[in-house]
């Protein structure tokens, strides 16, 4: 069974892939994804946005088509920066432009010496929890298969940590392993990560389906 990305996401493709093969089936990007029209993300949620993609693209290509639309929510921030994750910073921010923006508004929603004063520092690392969210939606010329969603809850800090991972990753501490996502390897945070939680459904699903 082939799968089509509808993404030019390296890092996602790859951890796709490698979470697909052990099951037997490939992942694969699009072919020519540059060269077909561009889907708007402006949905208000990760479903909008997946739902969005999915339909986009696989009304433009042959195959089983998913798109996955994932992000961020620190409860701090009143669940923000949720869909617009990817463009917090800016429509073009990178991913240590969009980092520093969330530190930004962590520490001001924090206010002044909030990590002078135990209770106030209690209170702000309470604050800091935050969970990813991805959303995967599988569809098939121009039409929905299914919606799956996984989750991973974790903490914010200030210093990154790790060198694996993207996004936010560095700066998201996963309390069961002791360590941010970025310090994980590839196969360790896939079994923990949101993203790795919602393809294991689909690929439940798959398996299922007939």
């Amino acid at each position: 069974m082939i799968l089509y990305l509808a993404s030019a996401n390296r890092g996602k493709l790859r951890e796709f892939q490698e979470a697909a093969a052990a099951q037997g089936v490939r992942v694969e990007p699009i072919r020519g994804i540059h060269n077909l029209p561009t889907c708007d993300e402006d949905g208000a949620t990760y479903e909008d946005n997946a739902r969005k993609k999915a339909l986009h693209y696989s009304a433009l290509v042959k195959g089983l088509v998913f798109a996955d639309d994932s992000g961020i929510s620190v409860d701090a921030l009143g669940g923000a920066p949720g869909a617009r994750s990817a463009r917090y910073a800016g429509p073009d921010a990178n991913d240590a432009e969009n980092n520093q923006k969330l530190l930004a508004e962590l520490r001001s929603a924090e206010g002044p010496g909030a990590s002078e004063s135990g209770g106030e520092r209690s209170r702000a690392v309470s604050c800091r929890g935050a969970h990813y969210v991805c959303v995967i939606v599988l569809a098939e010329q121009g039409r929905v298969v299914t919606t799956v969603e996984g989750r991973a809850e974790g903490v914010i800090i200030d210093q990154p940590r790790g060198t694996g991972g993207f996004g936010y990753d560095p700066y998201f501490f996963y309390p069961p392993l002791g360590r941010t996502f970025a310090e994980l390897t590839p196969q360790e945070k896939f079994a923990v990560s949101h993203r790795g939680e919602a393809f294991r459904r689909l690929l439940d699903f798959l398996q299922h389906r007939h």
